[in-house]
């Protein structure tokens, strides 16, 4: 009875920010005997309903790992198929406006063509004023490059001298990550049976709360959600100290 309530229900208690690593597509297409592209086109399909229902529930901040740096090293017909997914996804943006989710792209989106990032800009920019979930795509991302890029624009200011050398705290690393302005991750969730991190959102996630499951990606469901939200709900949040 109480398994079912979390399938089907929402807690009152909510994370803020919620990171999810999609892993899993390649596995799904391969139990059913199909091309890993189908996999990541059910993946797509995961995701979208995701956003709607993620939206739908309250949930203020969403980052979901689309395509690390280290995705590059796969075969080049499957990165190809993953390009031709976010291609497919920026063409369709204008028919989730009514969606009223902000969007934001996080990475070096520089290695795209130029297609690509101009329909990145005009989705940014399109959705700037939306009021909704606040949803983060990170594509070409890699957490450990985000911290470089910061310390590096640390450096440069430190330099031109707009920044004291006895300045340099936390927050100004926080503001100079891509999600700058955004509050912490307070829940990451991987789908998948797989238990690491993979180089995700490494700051943002310093006392986030972790639900690992074994679902794959593409069968992730609105219920599935619901569970990893009783599960955070139940968790004794205490960020080093004692309560």
């Amino acid at each position: 009875m109480f398994f079912a309530k979390r399938r089907d229900s929402v807690p009152e208690v909510l994370p803020t920010h919620i990171g999810i690593i999609m892993d899993g597509n390649g596995r799904w297409a391969k139990k059913r005997g199909l091309p890993r592209f189908a996999g990541h086109k059910a993946g797509a399909d995961a995701f979208k309903r995701t956003v709607r229902y993620c939206n739908r529930i309250g949930i203020r901040y969403l980052t979901v790992y689309a395509f690390s740096t280290e995705n590059w090293a796969r075969p080049k017909k499957e990165v190809d198929a993953i390009i031709e997914l976010l291609r497919d996804y920026l063409r369709d943006a204008e028919n989730y406006k009514k969606e009223n989710v902000r969007v934001r792209f996080i990475g070096d989106i520089s290695v795209f063509d130029e297609e690509i990032q101009r329909r990145i800009a005009e989705s940014e920019q399109e959705s700037e004023d939306f009021t909704g979930l606040r949803l983060n795509i990170a594509v070409n991302y890699g957490g450990k490059a985000e911290i470089v890029r910061a310390v590096r624009e640390i450096v440069r200011d430190v330099e031109n001298g707009s920044l004291l050398p006895d300045a340099i705290d936390e927050e100004a690393v926080d503001s100079r990550l891509y999600t700058r302005g955004q509050p912490p991750v307070d829940l990451v969730i991987r789908p998948s049976g797989e238990y690491r991190l993979s180089n995700f959102m490494i700051w943002q996630t310093a006392y986030a709360e972790f639900v690992f499951m074994d679902v794959l990606w593409p069968d992730f469901s609105p219920h599935d959600m619901n569970r990893a939200l009783w599960e955070y709900a139940g968790r004794n949040r205490r960020f080093g100290g004692v309560k």
